[in-house]
């Protein structure tokens, strides 16, 4: 049985692992198949494209809006060089760092925290700032035990509008690439209330209508009777299944290669 994940994340992006330490993990653990999935960046795949012959699938996480559904769009085999990826991704960066000063001021007024001068020095050089690397200096200033409560007490209640990609806009820069369009951990991720199966049809189709091509059915967060449910769904619609653990690593407590709550082993087909 090969083992593979298919969603795992640097600190290119939120990930706390370099794209060298990741690589030698992956590895380490004997995963023979894997996507590096950073969020609203490639930059991790260049670097790490250089360090495998094969096994590796260049692929991004891009923060869509699907009309009133917000939602996480995995782009796999993607080109890093294509144009319009590249477009939408520099754009994505405007919009990050538009959320990030309204988050920091956020904090500032409602919590009375200020940030340092070499805490904003970090903030403003990653290549893709999301809630997790506030919430990451708020557990080392001891205002809480982790990232997940961290962003749930300080961060959940900031207004920061609209600056997701619009979901067709990023399946389409995705498709363009030659890159296959899968939906992220579609019953809720990580620290989310994970929705009922009845009112996941509805949500399904109309992300059919935006172009998806597939569902992340294994996931670290998700029980076998979910993920037996996201497989009939694929089926049914035809579509992709994939699987990925959502590894960050120190950032989110989910090892490397975990594809179900209960550490089933999986295969399947992608």
């Amino acid at each position: 049985m090969t083992k593979i994940d298919l969603h795992i994340h640097s600190n290119c992006s939120d990930g706390s692992d370099s794209v060298d330490e990741l690589a030698q993990k992956i590895k380490d653990s004997g995963i023979e198949v894997f996507a590096l999935t950073d969020h609203d960046t490639t930059e991790g795949c260049r670097l790490m494209a250089e360090k495998f012959d094969k096994g590796f699938i260049k692929g991004v996480e891009l923060t869509c809006l699907a009309e009133d559904i917000k939602c996480h769009i995995l782009g796999y085999n993607i080109d890093p060089d294509n144009q319009k990826l590249k477009d939408l991704i520099a754009k994505g960066k405007i919009l990050r760092r538009q959320k990030l000063e309204t988050r920091i001021e956020y904090l500032k007024k409602v919590w009375n925290f200020e940030f340092t001068k070499d805490e904003l020095d970090w903030l403003y050089s990653r290549k893709s700032v999301v809630k997790t690397h506030l919430a990451c200096i708020l557990v080392k200033r001891g205002l809480a035990e982790n990232n997940i409560e961290a962003m749930k007490k300080y961060l959940d209640n900031c207004k920061t509008g609209n600056t997701r990609f619009d979901c067709k806009e990023a399946i389409d820069a995705i498709k363009s690439t030659g890159g296959t369009a899968v939906w992220a951990h579609p019953l809720g991720g990580e620290g989310e209330k994970h929705i009922g199966f009845a009112d996941f049809i509805p949500r399904l189709e109309k992300m059919l209508k935006f172009g998806i091509q597939g569902l992340e059915c294994y996931y670290s967060r998700y029980d076998m009777e979910e993920i037996d449910f996201l497989l009939s769904c694929a089926k049914k619609y035809n579509l992709v299944a994939s699987g990925g653990s959502d590894y960050h690593g120190t950032n989110k407590d989910i090892p490397l290669a975990k594809l179900n709550t209960q550490n089933v082993p999986v295969s399947f087909n992608f």
